[in-house]
């Protein structure tokens, strides 16, 4: 069974360790699992393909920018035939605290401005997301400041370990689905 996992950020050294970049690393680690596996750049991004437990994961780092996420996502999704419920995309979230992670099936784009394009292309607010809390510790009008902004320090230290529980969220969506991910999960 194929998934497609979309780790949603933007590409370029410039804009590799923002806190908008989580979904590029998140799946840059769990590549890192596996020695066979690695990103190579194909269409519209950069893609690597995960074995677990007798699943196919497509990794997909989109190259359109964040803002233009959805045309990536749409592309690998009818290139290699994945339906819409077997899609986990990854993105950072503002009105999360940092680390804290929740799966969806569901939901608005929460002013994100990539899961506001794959909204738009795919018409619908129903694939399964895994958001990663990047807090709100910004003043007012700076919040693209602050996604685009490094990980602090103290962030950093606890950075590692929240990427490898974000790794349990996909494995247990890819193996025993989302509900019963998202109960025995969204509370770690």
């Amino acid at each position: 069974m194929k998934y497609l996992i979309v780790g949603l950020g933007n590409p370029g050294e410039k804009y590799a360790e923002t806190r908008h970049n989580i979904g590029f690393k998140v799946l840059d680690h769990l590549a890192k699992e596996d020695e066979k596996c690695s990103f190579s750049v194909d269409r519209l991004g950069e893609v690597a393909t995960y074995k677990f437990k007798g699943r196919t994961l497509i990794l997909l780092k989109p190259s359109t920018f964040m803002n233009l996420s959805g045309k990536a996502l749409n592309y690998w999704m009818q290139q290699e035939k994945i339906p819409t419920e077997r899609v986990l995309v990854i993105t950072d979230d503002l009105a999360l605290p940092f680390g804290k992670l929740r799966m969806k099936g569901k939901g608005s784009d929460g002013g994100h401005n990539g899961l506001k394009d794959i909204i738009a292309v795919l018409n619908t607010t129903k694939f399964p997301r895994l958001r990663f809390g990047v807090g709100d510790d910004f003043a007012k009008g700076r919040q693209v400041d602050y996604v685009l902004g490094k990980w602090s320090p103290l962030e950093k230290e606890t950075l590692a370990d929240r990427i490898k529980i974000s790794h349990e969220f996909i494995k247990s969506f890819v193996t025993v689905g989302i509900d019963r991910t998202m109960s025995m999960w969204n509370n770690k």
